[in-house]
């Protein structure tokens, strides 16, 4: 930001290629070196993702999944807390669903009559479920906040079918701005969505691809899934590539690199409302 606001030429380049010898020498100087030797390299140069309020909307996402993420780790401490519990505690809250176990747990209460071992078993659920039940409501109250924005930026992404207010805000991130990624085919890699070949023989296929934008790819995913289950025309093109004999995993790579090119054209028809962002 600070580099193009005194009128610097500012790419965007992946992280270099990793020294092809563990002990290679690294500091700051040397790795901002490759970086720019890579550049020279590449073929195409990517301009930098805009700042504003994508720049909001990638620093809630970001804050939204470690809540999320730390949540499922509170709940899985809590159900292996409970495994090891003692019966009377244990067998009360066997059956219930997860939100149930979440909301009993957090009310249990402690009494002088209990062993030490106890209490403190009791304690640590407690202090697990509340934990869990506060990350939801921070999770909860981060997705409102990026509920405006995403409407106010691309009120059209929010239309399609299977694209909430989370899945839109990952495609914007990744998107950014018109001209930043310069063909269908080059978003499709930057989500990973681009089938690559693994033909051998008489055997012609593709394979999924590992690389680029995870998140992107799981957005994506996310999208596909739904498509899947409520979408008619979906559901009719899955049932017609199981015909031909195309698996499972093969369909959704299918769908997901039709997926990114419908977004992309979509996006590029009717650009993100970037006007008051910074670069």
């Amino acid at each position: 930001m600070f580099l193009h606001s005194q009128g610097e030429l500012v790419l965007e380049v992946d992280r270099p290629r990793r020294p092809t010898r563990r002990d290679r020498a690294k500091s700051d100087e040397l790795d901002a070196i490759r970086a720019a030797r890579e550049a020279l390299t590449r073929e195409h140069l990517a301009q930098p993702r805009q700042r504003g309020e994508r720049e909001a909307l990638r620093v809630l996402l970001a804050t939204r999944h470690s809540a999320v993420r730390s949540k499922r780790a509170a709940i899985t401490l809590m159900k292996g807390l409970l495994v090891s519990a003692a019966p009377s505690l244990r067998e009360g809250l066997r059956g219930l669903s997860t939100k149930d176990q979440l909301a009993r747990c957090a009310r249990l209460r402690i009494n002088p009559a209990q062993s030490s071992e106890q209490r403190a078993t009791i304690i640590a659920i407690r202090a697990s479920a509340r934990r869990a039940l506060a990350l939801a409501d921070d999770a909860l109250e981060l997705e409102r906040e990026i509920q405006p924005i995403v409407a106010r930026l691309a009120p059209v992404l929010l239309a399609e079918m299977g694209v909430g207010a989370i899945v839109a805000a990952q495609i914007l991130c990744a998107y950014s701005h018109a001209g930043r990624i310069r063909s269908e085919a080059a978003f499709a890699a930057l989500a990973g969505v681009a089938p690559l070949p693994a033909s051998s023989g008489q055997t012609v296929r593709h394979r999924l691809s590992r690389s680029g934008d995870r998140q992107l790819n799981r957005a994506l995913h996310t999208i596909v899934l739904c498509r899947m289950r409520d979408d008619p025309q979906t559901r009719a093109y899955t049932a017609r590539r199981q015909a031909e004999g195309r698996t499972t995993r093969e369909i959704k790579r299918c769908l997901k690199r039709y997926t990114a090119r419908h977004l992309y054209r979509l996006l590029n028809t009717t650009p993100p409302n970037l006007a008051n962002s910074e670069i």
